[in-house]
């Protein structure tokens, strides 16, 4: 296996796939370079020599500027480079119209829904309209666990702070959020549980559902009874008896939409893991299925990258909404627009905001870009689609289930146990990271490290999304993980 790998022939640093020592030349394809001091796995050494204020090139796109003079072999990272990115651009449209190769769409056994697309879980759920009534939601949850079983594939609370003292905007993403949680296909049964005095109360979420299935959703106002617990738990035993008749069928796989997101980067990321979702992201959509890629500040510095793949210049002047408004986001808090990577990111390799953009963006295949979707809008229009949310991974994955994914693949160098409200496949960078974590990490990315083709890897991992739609449980699944996270911008009251 070679030690180092240059991703583009442009490049002038190269990834060093295992620990380097200091004087032991190692070679890449076009020849060999002599690292001048140890240099730990994920990070990049020079090919050349790097002039002080030249742009450092890698996945053939400038990844930032060297501050100083840097000799071929040496350690590339935050002490010599640092970012060229600033402010709102001015972008213009070059398209490249990707082609697509059709594909006929294969099955998973899922769970048909009334309204709209097939479950992948036949979950249960209780949605506090505000943080008041969290505890209640989550002694109900303990309570039903008796009721989980055959169809009944689990019962889960989501708490979380906000449905009061928020106001305009939040308070619209918050009544949204909600209103799309009770409407998931995962979910084959919803109680809405208000207080009573919020304001975003059940009146105001209802109303933003939209067609929903009666018999799958029930509400309870606890003000408004006696004993809320008895009460709630008769809705409960209502909603799982309901459920109870469910079975999972043949799906067409057009009907799936998975989320892409990335969390605890390193710098085998853009070369592994990332680049393996955006082959299976490419099947998906040639059979006619979504993925929705967010992280908007995390496509900072590849932005032009999805922007030339807009199928139309529509799309391109939302995507440049999309951009812009989140830098304007950024400032308008006097916020620099690259306080990224975190420091997980840089000690895994990453050293600019580009730098981890770039191996973001890989998640996205080739694919053209179908769709530009506001926080808490659902996918409406199959292939590539971009979601407005941030990079927080809590935040980001349940924003994309918000969206309608079903499940979400994320991708991970150093490691994460967390779930959103939907299965959250962990994929990881590197086969050491796979094997320690057995208990956090369902996809070894590393494989391709060691003779697997990307191809390969790309139709494995669709398979593997395949069986978890089918009901094959994922790690954060296992462990009891399922957290819900709704993005706020602004005032809390």
């Amino acid at each position: 296996m070679n030690k180092i790998v240059q991703i583009t022939p442009r490049d002038m640093v190269a990834v060093a796939l295992q620990p380097l020592a200091a004087g032991e030349a190692v070679n890449y394809g076009a020849g060999e370079v002599t690292p001048l001091s140890d240099i730990p796995m994920g990070h990049k050494v020079a090919l050349r020599d790097i002039k002080k204020g030249e742009p450092v090139i890698k996945y053939g796109f400038p990844i930032g500027e060297a501050t100083e003079d840097i000799p071929a072999g040496g350690h590339v990272h935050s002490h010599n480079l640092h970012t060229l990115l600033s402010g709102a651009h001015d972008y213009a449209y070059r398209p490249t119209h990707p082609a697509v190769e059709r594909r006929e769409p294969v099955t998973f056994m899922g769970y048909p829904r009334k309204h709209g697309r097939p479950g992948i879980r036949n979950e249960l759920w209780i949605i506090p309209t505000v943080g008041c009534v969290n505890d209640i939601a989550k002694a109900l949850a303990k309570k039903a666990q008796g009721l989980v079983g055959g169809s009944v594939e689990g019962v889960y609370a989501f708490p979380h702070p906000y449905g009061c003292s928020q106001m305009g905007g939040d308070q619209d993403n918050t009544r949204q959020a909600l209103a799309n949680l009770c409407t998931h296909p995962n979910a084959g049964g919803v109680l809405l549980l208000g207080l009573g005095c919020e304001n975003s109360g059940i009146d105001q979420i209802v109303p933003l559902m939209g067609e929903y299935d009666e018999s799958r959703f029930r509400t309870l106002i606890t003000q408004q009874v006696e004993d809320e617990q008895e009460a709630a738990m008769a809705l409960i035993e209502a909603l799982a008896e309901n459920m109870r008749s469910d079975r999972r069928v043949p799906c067409p796989a057009d009907q799936l939409v998975v989320g892409l997101k990335c969390g605890g980067s390193d710098g085998l990321s853009g070369i592994t893991a990332n680049p393996t979702i955006g082959v299976f992201s490419d099947i998906l959509t040639s059979m006619g299925g979504s993925t929705i890629l967010t992280e908007v500040p995390e496509m900072f510095g590849a932005e032009t990258i999805l922007m030339d793949r807009c199928a139309d210049e529509g799309l391109f002047g939302k995507t440049v909404h999309l951009i812009n408004d989140f830098k304007d986001y950024f400032e308008s808090y006097h916020m620099p627009v690259y306080e990224n990577p975190s420091p997980g990111n840089k000690a895994g390799g990453i050293t600019t905001l580009e730098d981890k953009a770039l191996g973001c963006t890989q998640k996205s295949g080739s694919s053209p870009v179908r769709g530009v979707l506001k926080y808490a809008e659902k996918v409406q229009t199959p292939g590539l689609n971009l979601l407005s949310a941030p990079g927080n991974d809590l935040v980001a994955s349940t924003a994309l289930a918000l969206s309608g994914a079903q499940l979400v693949l994320f991708s991970t160098g150093r490691g994460t146990p967390f779930g959103c409200p939907v299965p959250t496949v962990k994929i990881a960078s590197n086969t050491p990271l796979a094997e320690k974590k057995r208990n956090w990490i369902d996809f070894d990315a590393g494989r391709l490290l060691s003779g697997m083709s990307l191809d390969e890897l790309g139709k494995a991992l669709m398979d593997y999304v395949l069986a978890v739609a089918g009901g094959q449980p994922t790690r954060n699944e296992a462990n009891g993980f399922h957290d819900l996270a709704i993005f706020k911008q602004g005032v809390t009251l």
